[in-house]
């Protein structure tokens, strides 16, 4: 069989996603799985053995300049050659259910499982799995149905590692490594700002913590921010990475503490220990706790349906109870 996932952003979106990678194969050993994804984005899925090909697309770049649509309509049309038997949309946004539409027959989620509803109308067939769900088991439960077998909560549990990396990717992170202490990796940025959590209580952390504090960046605001607590206490700033380098990272990683952003949401991928901290998104929606991959909220009540990226709620979260955590991890 013929399969191609539609995900194409962002980050953290494509790594909930690719958990049922493992589970496609374990049950359709036979099948071809290709990706349709935002060529950005396209390093998170590399090395993967259970994705036969990886295909890019340009569709941001048309915000931009408009006439890059015939560009990309070739191109989807060069991918139509593959003859499809399925196309699963796991974005459920119309843009993303033009492109399963266009590659073959498509499915996806219904029209009251999804913010954009009109996506429903372009698949073939659709099923009713509540957005409210928790993303992760959102994704299995539709990849389990468009391929008619099951995907267990205990199978998600129990899940194994599902990113990868070449060998030559862990040379540049194994200098900035101590094997003598703990290494723990900060996720400094988010793609909403009320997501991150403050500079001055990651000072904070890293002053109660002992260990090898490593500080990862990816944007000239980032850098700043890791500047400012590399200043302020002993923690070391990483040189920029791209995302097979961050994956080796945080494979080697003793734990990795951030906000609700996808380096954060890699250890979760990686089998490694971690802090998710959540300000203006539902932890309960994001994360599939375990008894290494942990998270701390700000107590208030957040409905994913009604998201304020103006909540400033994650700054009222003590830096003592994600120290208290962290070393319960790391003991």
């Amino acid at each position: 069989m013929r399969i191609a996932i539609v995900k194409l952003s962002a980050l953290g979106d494509i790594v909930h996603a690719m958990v049922v990678l493992q589970f496609i194969r374990e049950a359709m050993p036979q099948s071809r799985i290709d990706w349709i994804v935002e060529e950005h984005f396209s390093g998170i899925l590399e090395y993967n053995p259970h994705i036969d090909t990886i295909l890019p697309v340009n569709l941001k770049a048309l915000k931009k300049e408009k006439s890059h649509i015939f560009s990309e309509f070739r191109r989807l049309k060069a991918y139509v050659r593959n003859r499809y038997d399925l196309v699963i949309d796991m974005q459920g946004l119309i843009k993303s259910a033009v492109v399963a539409r266009i590659l073959g027959p498509s499915c996806g989620f219904d029209r009251h499982s999804v913010r954009e509803k009109a996506a429903a109308l372009l698949y073939s067939r659709t099923f009713r799995i509540p957005y409210e769900k928790n993303v992760i088991m959102r994704n299995a439960d539709l990849v389990a149905a468009a391929l008619n077998f099951e995907i267990g909560s205990d199978a998600l549990m129990e899940k194994k590692p599902f990113l990868f990396y070449p060998d030559s990717a862990c040379g540049k992170t194994v200098s900035f490594l101590m094997p003598e202490k703990k290494n723990i990796v900060h996720i400094l940025g988010s793609s909403w700002e009320s997501k991150v959590y403050p500079k001055e209580k990651f000072v904070e952390i890293i002053e109660a913590l002992p260990g090898n504090h490593l500080l990862v960046w990816g944007n000239d605001a980032e850098k700043s921010r890791a500047d400012f607590i590399a200043g302020k206490c002993e923690a070391g700033v990483l040189p920029p990475m791209n995302l097979n380098e961050l994956k080796a990272l945080i494979a080697a990683a003793d734990l990795v503490i951030g906000g609700d952003s996808g380096p954060t949401h890699m250890a979760w991928a990686l089998n490694r220990p971690s802090i998710t901290i959540f300000g203006p998104t539902p932890s309960f929606r994001n994360v599939l706790e375990t008894k290494i991959n942990r998270v701390i909220d700000c107590g208030k009540k957040i409905d994913p349906l009604k998201l304020d990226k103006n909540e400033l709620c994650i700054n009222t979260i003590s830096a003592h109870n994600i120290v208290t955590l962290a070393k319960e991890l790391l003991s």
